[in-house]
């Protein structure tokens, strides 16, 4: 039952949720919209709902013959309680909420220093790290939310994209779980949560709204039109732009323990943004696609024509060495986010065409976490008339 897992693509299509005590991971296929003469890439097409489908199938439970415990006292959504589980990368962590969007609680087991270590992620070294704290941090999300496994309605577990060393790691966890308990196991998509996760704190959040979302391994742009229905309008062709930043501060000697784009953004703000002129990528390509690789080959000769040495720590570094890599590091985050905005302004475009009242930009993914980023597209999003979440 697992082995399916572990071929997880990388690609992004809507995987089939269904909330029944199976793990059911089938990847739908996508269908094309072409609203308009830009070109458009595929929707995600799913044939079922998320978490929120859950009340009406355990409502309906009543007279199902299936074997299990029994839900059918389970009427609102106030009542429905999850347990999340997510080892995709290189953190553990688990959560229980509320059908409602209420957080109970939140459990993160950072790998900060196996990143330092291996200046970042090792997959193997990931996994044995989920397997040593999987069951204290599941354990621990139970006990803050004042809960126990029998309390539970459901399991939901990240299931890709990700590193599937590490997704393992999660899937049986939860698998196990739902085996002990009689529970349904919901399958997540990575990156379908990262699109939706806003609407659990911003309460005015409809349908439908433009996403960006950027981490270490994708970049996508995506017009959500419902829960399930996503229009994919650009994505990366090559790097994502948090593995840029990661590859950047690495090169720079910078401290890895918090990864690499923290690391990167702080040094930056010490540099000239204007001394290297980059190349923005794909300036020649006018659609939403997203590419870094070109702009990492860029940075790397720029460190090596400065003769900078990334065995020596930034904290070793001499005044004008230090001044060197800021500048760099500087440079480096002018462009790559440059390049997010100018695909990030043509996607709204686009999304117009075909949905006329969006209201919202969500941004998304670890990246969004980058205050310089922030700053940026918060600049595009009151120049289009949207508000940034």
């Amino acid at each position: 039952m697992l082995s399916s897992l572990l071929t997880l693509s990388s690609s992004i299509s809507r995987l089939n949720i269904r909330p029944k005590p199976s793990l059911h991971c089938a990847l739908s296929s996508f269908k094309t919209l072409k609203p308009h003469k830009q070109p458009i890439r595929p929707s995600w097409s799913p044939r079922t709902s998320s978490i929120f489908s859950l009340s009406a199938h355990f409502s309906s439970s009543e007279n199902s013959s299936s074997p299990g415990r029994q839900m059918q006292t389970i009427v609102s959504r106030d009542e429905l309680v999850v347990l999340g589980i997510e080892t995709s990368c290189d953190d553990t962590a688990a959560a229980v909420v509320r059908g409602n969007g209420e957080i109970l609680s939140q459990v993160v087991s950072s790998q900060a220093d196996l990143l330092e270590r291996y200046g970042g992620v090792a997959p193997k070294m990931a996994e044995e790290a989920h397997l040593q704290v999987i069951d204290q941090v599941v354990q621990e999300a139970l006990d803050k939310a004042d809960l126990t496994a029998r309390d539970l309605s459901a399991v939901a577990v990240t299931i890709g994209p990700g590193l599937s060393l590490c997704l393992r790691v999660g899937v049986q966890k939860a698998h196990k779980l739902a085996s002990s308990f009689n529970l349904p196991i919901i399958s997540i998509h990575h990156m379908e949560a990262h699109a939706l996760v806003a609407r659990l704190i911003e309460q005015e959040l409809q349908f439908p709204f433009m996403a960006l979302l950027i981490s270490g391994g994708h970049n996508l742009l995506i017009l959500a039109r419902e829960l399930g229905q996503y229009i994919q309008l650009g994505t990366t062709i090559d790097d994502a732009i948090g593995e840029a930043y990661d590859k950047t501060a690495k090169w720079l000697g910078l401290d890895m323990r918090r990864s690499g784009g923290p690391a990167l953004e702080e040094l930056a703000r010490e540099g000239d943004a204007e001394s290297i002129k980059f190349s923005t990528p794909m300036k020649q390509h006018k659609d939403c696609n997203f590419s870094y690789a070109g702009l990492k080959t860029q940075v790397r000769l720029a460190i090596e024509s400065r003769n900078i040495n990334a065995e020596i720590p930034i904290s070793s570094a001499s005044p004008q060495d230090r001044s060197s890599r800021a500048d760099i590091a500087a440079s480096f985050q002018r462009v790559a986010v440059l390049h997010l905005e100018e695909r990030c302004e043509r996607a709204i475009e686009w999304a117009r065409k075909i949905e006329p009242s969006i209201k919202y930009l969500v941004v998304s993914g670890g990246v969004a976490s980058n205050q310089y980023v922030q700053t940026r597209v918060d600049q595009i999003a009151k120049k289009k008339n949207l508000k940034l979440v």
